[in-house]
């Protein structure tokens, strides 16, 4: 059977509502008309590294964002080998696809092109449109230190490997897993392995079957192979036969559950 069989046996919902595409530059979808720009916040009041203007403080901005990540890369899971898109091939490509595409607008064209054969029912994120965005392509920080004008050209990437995505691009949350909301990250370092850093995606509940609270991830090359993507439910990972990929406060490889800065809310 397809994947896209295994996506109807899943139960996702067909049902959809196409947005039309939207229009070259800065807009802020809701807030200003169509083709009609205005000037973006380049503060950095969190000191994050990050401009005011790439938070989402809208909380249904935040939803959608989560809903989008986590379905993205769940998704993949169920594509059998071979069909995944050709740039994920380790764990920080995992989640450098699902925030990228969580950006943009999802258009039928883009649900086509991805080979998406049920997306959710969920709205688009709001207040700006991957690539259309002040930054343009560069969406991943790699470099230290708050936001300056000119970072906008010198700091942000279209890549950015597992440890630079912690660092910039992430906020430390805890130590404890069930701290976790759907979209968290979960990062290790290895040191006995050649690439130590490792980061794998907490979805919560599944968007394709019932019951459990998931944890997505991409193995990385292995035995000589591509690696493969794969998911565990929560508990098993909490009793890994390998303690070292337990993420529990008392592991030293577990570096703890990170949030994305543009989902960190304001005090």
């Amino acid at each position: 059977m397809g994947w896209v069989g295994m996506l109807a046996l899943a139960g996702v919902a067909l049902a959809w509502r196409w947005s039309t595409p939207a229009a070259p530059g800065w807009i802020a979808a809701g807030t200003a008309p169509r083709g009609e720009a205005f000037a973006p916040d380049w503060s950095d009041v969190d000191g994050d590294g990050f401009p005011a203007f790439l938070a989402l403080e809208a909380e249904h901005d935040r939803r959608s964002f989560r809903r989008w990540f986590t379905f993205l890369a769940e998704s993949l899971y169920y594509r059998p080998p071979g069909a995944l898109p050709r740039e994920v091939g380790d764990c920080a490509a995992l989640l450098r696809f699902a925030y990228r595409e969580a950006l943009r607008e999802h258009t039928s064209a883009w649900a086509t092109e991805l080979g998406l054969p049920a997306p959710p029912p969920e709205a688009s994120v709001e207040k700006y449109r991957y690539p259309f965005t002040p930054l343009g392509a560069g969406l991943f920080r790699i470099a230290p230190g708050p936001f300056a004008r000119g970072d906008e050209t010198s700091a942000f990437a279209q890549f950015a490997d597992a440890d630079k995505l912690r660092r910039y691009n992430a906020h430390f949350l805890s130590r404890r897993l069930d701290r976790a909301l759907p979209g968290d990250l979960l990062f290790y370092r290895q040191l006995e392995q050649h690439l130590p850093f490792h980061a794998m995606i907490y979805l919560g509940p599944s968007q394709f079957e019932p019951g459990g609270n998931w944890i997505v991830y991409h193995t990385g090359p292995l035995d000589g192979g591509p690696g493969e993507i794969r998911r565990l439910e929560a508990g098993q990972l909490l009793t890994h036969p390998s303690p070292r990929w337990r993420p529990l406060a008392g592991n030293p490889n577990f570096l703890g559950v990170y949030r994305w800065n543009i989902l960190r809310e304001s005090d």
